[in-house]
């Protein structure tokens, strides 16, 4: 089938606002929290986001590949596959905290191609598709640039999976020579990124599909993503978002603070 990204990036937007509407439903009304196996959380709205999502491609895309947080991968016989995350930030969710998003990216021949950030609860978007830049709130934005950390905006996500993995040290550093720092964390953060509105977001865990949808947003804008060894891939497990001013910097402190 040949491939057209305008489609499939309309269709992208279309379905994470469709999906990210869905969780409003539930969003502040007290629903049940169960734990997965690996003890992180998830409610009904997660699953029935997913499962919107993954019936509007399977329709119009069966022969797509897809793989989601909530219920796997369905392999494709193209070169194509979806990645979803229908709730990025479960736990702000189900505390009321609207810094919560649904991701969707698009991957072609394992590479990332589109990536679409929604978050319902403050209705903001980011979305980008490769070669054709990037926008936020429907407008083209750009990542601000920013070269010195004593200037810098740094967000990260919580702080015990920083310090659990390695980070400790780095954050510290990083904390102390950045201007403002906020656990505003998760996919949202690498949006206020490519709006321009922070410097610097970085996870220290990141599964597929907290990735895919951020790398093609942030590069579009004209920012870097980046693991921490420095590999420009939404495979490494872990990823940090910021201009290529402030690039060198902080893979400088991860080089001299990580514990890995």
């Amino acid at each position: 089938m040949k491939i057209n990204p305008d489609t499939l990036l309309q269709q992208a937007v279309s379905w994470a606002k469709e999906a990210g509407n869905h969780t409003l439903n539930y969003f502040n009304k007290g629903i049940e929290v169960l734990n997965k196996a690996d003890d992180s959380p998830v409610t009904i709205a997660d699953r029935e986001a997913e499962l919107i999502i993954r019936k509007r491609i399977e329709e119009t895309y069966p022969t797509h590949g897809i793989i989601g947080e909530e219920y796997g991968t369905k392999e494709g016989s193209e070169s194509i596959t979806w990645i979803l995350d229908p709730i990025d930030g479960t736990k702000s969710f189900i505390h009321g905290v609207p810094l919560y998003t649904t991701l969707i990216g698009v991957l072609v021949e394992n590479q990332p191609l589109i990536g679409v950030i929604y978050a319902p609860a403050t209705g903001e978007i980011a979305y980008a598709c490769k070669g054709k830049g990037a926008f936020y709130n429907d407008k083209p934005t750009k990542v601000r640039a920013c070269s010195d950390l004593a200037k810098a905006t740094f967000f990260t996500t919580e702080l015990s999976h920083i310090y659990a993995h390695g980070y400790k040290a780095f954050f510290d550093t990083t904390h102390d020579a950045c201007k403002i720092h906020r656990t505003w964390g998760d996919a949202y953060g690498h949006m206020k990124v490519a709006a321009g509105q922070a410097d610097l977001m970085f996870d220290p865990i990141l599964n597929i599909w907290d990735a895919a949808a951020l790398a093609p947003v942030i590069e579009e804008a004209g920012g870097i993503f980046s693991d921490t060894k420095g590999r420009f891939s939404i495979h490494g497990g872990n990823g940090f978002s910021c201009s290529p001013e402030l690039y060198p910097s902080v893979i400088t402190l991860l080089e001299a603070h990580t514990q890995q």
